[in-house]
């Protein structure tokens, strides 16, 4: 639209279409977003993964120990009650069975399989061997999500596509699987070609930058629960090498273990010795 000295309004300048050298700037920079927001996924599910695995290993390795020192502490204050027969004493061995929970000994920690008392779930028969996948499926795992990634669809079809096929990676790196990766790389690689044209309406990339910024968003949101959450605080303590972390836990826990036994057993041993 023009006004009557025939230069044309701000309206009608804000709604034209840009030039074919700004839309192509424009598609670049939806191309960058696109490349910088898988990258941060990556990294989030990355760590993602890492949290869950410790969340995990920690509650099937170590949760039977804590377990073994509810039960020591109700034991002892028991025997500690029984000698006394002190209200006081009675009533925090009450207190301290209550916080019992059925769980099985420390000895069978190395057997290798815990049994029915729900430490690892019926549906994991394979469980994770370590909190952070090896060098290998790390970079396999990279490439994968870099080539197939649901974000480089162009239409429907290929995102669910893409999505699935993700979902299949996602699962075999949090096992670390490498050999299930190598395999899903080479089916990759003799699938169909994904469309790699990108759309040129200016209104389309416009749309396009926004629902990638709202994205990266809804991943900075998970990034900061996961880094905030109790695991991602614990995992602080050893980012270098988080498997550690749960040993030097676990020898802490024996090291408990073995004293509260050696105190039940004196217990036992000297009636009335409280």
């Amino acid at each position: 639209m023009t006004n009557s000295s025939g230069t044309e309004t701000p309206a009608a300048a804000a709604g034209a279409e840009p030039s074919f050298g700004s839309q192509e700037r424009l598609a670049k920079a939806v191309r960058a977003a696109e490349q910088a927001l898988i990258e941060f996924e990556i990294a989030v599910e990355t760590f993602r993964v890492e949290v869950e695995n410790f969340s995990r290993l920690h509650h099937q390795r170590l949760g039977p120990m804590y377990a073994r020192l509810d039960e020591l502490d109700a034991l002892i204050a028991e025997a500690i009650a029984a000698n006394s027969g002190d209200r006081a004493d009675i009533e925090r061995a009450w207190e301290a069975r209550a916080l019992v929970m059925p769980m099985p000994g420390v000895e069978e920690l190395f057997g290798g399989m815990l049994g029915s008392d729900g430490v690892r779930p019926a549906d994991d028969p394979n469980p994770p061997r370590r909190v952070r996948p090896g060098k290998e499926a790390q970079r396999l795992y990279r490439d994968l999500a870099r080539k197939a990634h649901p974000d480089l669809a162009q239409d429907d079809a290929e995102k669910e596509r893409r999505s699935a096929f993700i979902a299949r990676v996602n699962e075999a790196y949090a096992y670390a699987d490498e050999d299930a990766l190598r395999a899903l790389a080479e089916e990759w690689e003799a699938g169909p070609v994904p469309e790699e044209t990108m759309p040129s309406e200016a209104e389309v990339l416009y749309a396009r930058l926004e629902w990638l910024a709202d994205r990266k968003e809804k991943l900075a949101a998970i990034a900061v629960e996961l880094d905030e959450s109790a695991i991602g605080q614990m995992m602080k303590l050893a980012p270098d090498d988080p498997d550690a972390l749960l040993n030097e836990i676990a020898e802490q826990l024996l090291t408990q273990v073995a004293q509260r036994e050696a105190r039940l057993a004196e217990l036992v041993r000297r009636p009335g010795g409280a």
